[in-house]
Order: structure tokens, then C-alpha cells, then sequence
């Protein structure tokens, strides 16, 4: 079946000498695997390696067989042109992060096409935004939405939150219950907006704990999910 769709490049491998393996997320399909012979060898590719670097939206024409793993691509065009996102430092870091994230977190060929809507329109706020501090936590808490497991928000008044149900609750059961500055801040983030986000202030320690209380709230609601690789170093650059 010939298929055109737009697709976000989750992750690149190289295989052999001179191809690629490269994982996206395709708007139609949900996750398709291609091999990209050649990619790696000289200007003469067909097709450019600049095409798949990380969260890349592209626009892409190739045959689906639904038994096979790995797909060739016919034909392959930028669908948005990132300005900023491969070439600052601090968001090319946020792009390696989120990149592994979403990596981990989607493996099921199946089409969702408002989580295609948001994923695209989210990357797209964050490479035209110079205020982006937070930007990765409301992007996790919002991918939490399409993947089933958002928290629920009614009772947010009550004082605790429970990593493993997502509920706010008015005890503390055990050691996923959240309180003190993590829930203040995860219902904070509950009521915004990515245009509201510059309107919270929070030190770097605050937001890299908060980070793994989100990190470890996918970990309990997604099986397989891990830590990605690249947090030391997301950490070191980004706080």
C-alpha cells in the first residue's frame, strides 16, 4: 500500500557503513520503522541525512506492509523547518531528551492522530519561544493525556497526589503519594497553558525534582518505559 503521511523522526541508528535505521511516528500509521540505505555515504544519497535529525516533521511517501518491520522510503520532504531546535544548544538538548521520551513511551503501530496534532504543534511553539524553562514538564504532563493516564483533576484541592491511581487524595498512602512543592507545582501546571508557562518561576532543583517525579509517574503507567539516557547530561545542561 502506497501511503503519504506527515511524520516526527523518534530516534536514528547506524547500521552498516553507511545507512540509517530511523524510527517516527507517522500520523496515519502511528509508529513506522525505515531503512535508509546510503544515507550515510556521500552527497550522491537520494536522500538527505539532514532530513532525520531527532523530532524532524517531515512529509514522507513509501509502501506499507504491515508484516514487515523496516519500510524503504520513496520519497521524503521537510513538512516543518525547524529555525532553532537543531541548532541551540540548551533546546537541542531538550530535543535529545524528549526525543527518548517519546521513544520509550510509543511502540504501538497504531494511528492517533490528535497525539500526532499535538506532538507537531507543541515542537512547533517550542522552537519559535525564547521563554522554555518549563517547557518539557507541561510537554510530559500533556503527552500524559494521550497515552491514558492523566491526572485526574477533580478534588485538587485535597492535599496529596497519587502517583499510582493519578488522583488527588487527602492522605498520604505510601511512597508514590506526592505533597509539599511537586504538587503545588503539578497543579499549577494542571491549570496552564504552553503561553501562560513564562509566568512560572521555579529554581533549577525544583524543576529537576519535579522532572523525575514525572519521569517515575510514566514508569508506573507504562510497561517497559525507561529512564532516558540522556538526563545526566539534560540536567547538567539545562539547570
Amino acid at each position: 500500500m502506497l501511503c503519504t503521511t506527515r511524520a516526527i523522526v523518534l530516534s536514528k541508528l547506524k547500521y552498516r557503513d553507511n545507512d540509517l535505521i530511523v524510527k517516527c511516528y507517522t500520523k496515519q500509521l502511528g509508529v513506522v520503522g525505515f531503512l535508509i540505505r546510503g544515507a550515510l555515504k556521500s552527497k550522491k544519497s537520494g536522500t538527505k541525512t539532514a532530513y532525520f535529525q531527532l523530532l524532524s516533521q517531515l512529509q514522507i511517501t513509501f509502501n506499507y506492509n504491515p508484516s514487515r518491520s523496516l519500510h524503504s522510503i520513496k520519497e521524503v520532504r521537510p513538512h516543518y523547518l525547524y529555525g532553532t531546535l537543531h541548532s541551540h544548544v540548551l533546546k537541542s538538548a531538550v530535543v535529545l531528551f524528549l526525543s527518548e521520551v517519546l521513544t520509550t513511551s510509543l511502540r504501538e503501530e497504531e494511528n492517533n492522530e490528535e497525539l500526532y496534532s499535538y506532538l507537531e504543534t507543541a515542537l512547533q511553539w517550542f522552537d519559535i519561544h525564547t521563554e522554555y524553562s518549563n517547557f518539557h514538564l507541561l510537554f510530559l504532563l500533556k503527552f500524559s493525556k494521550y497515552l491514558g493516564f492523566y491526572p485526574e483533576e477533580r478534588e485538587m484541592d485535597l492535599g496529596f497526589f497519587n502517583l499510582m491511581d493519578g488522583t488527588f487524595t487527602s492522605e498520604s498512602h505510601d511512597k508514590y503519594t506526592v505533597s509539599g512543592e511537586n504538587l503545588i507545582l503539578l497543579k499549577r501546571l494542571l491549570g496552564t497553558t504552553f503561553d501562560a508557562l513564562d509566568s512560572i518561576k521555579i529554581s533549577a532543583s525544583r524543576r529537576q525534582s519535579f522532572l523525575s517525579m514525572m519521569l517515575l509517574y510514566f514508569e508506573l503507567h507504562l510497561g517497559g518505559f525507561k529512564t532516558p539516557k540522556s538526563l545526566q547530561v539534560f540536567n547538567q545542561v539545562f539547570n
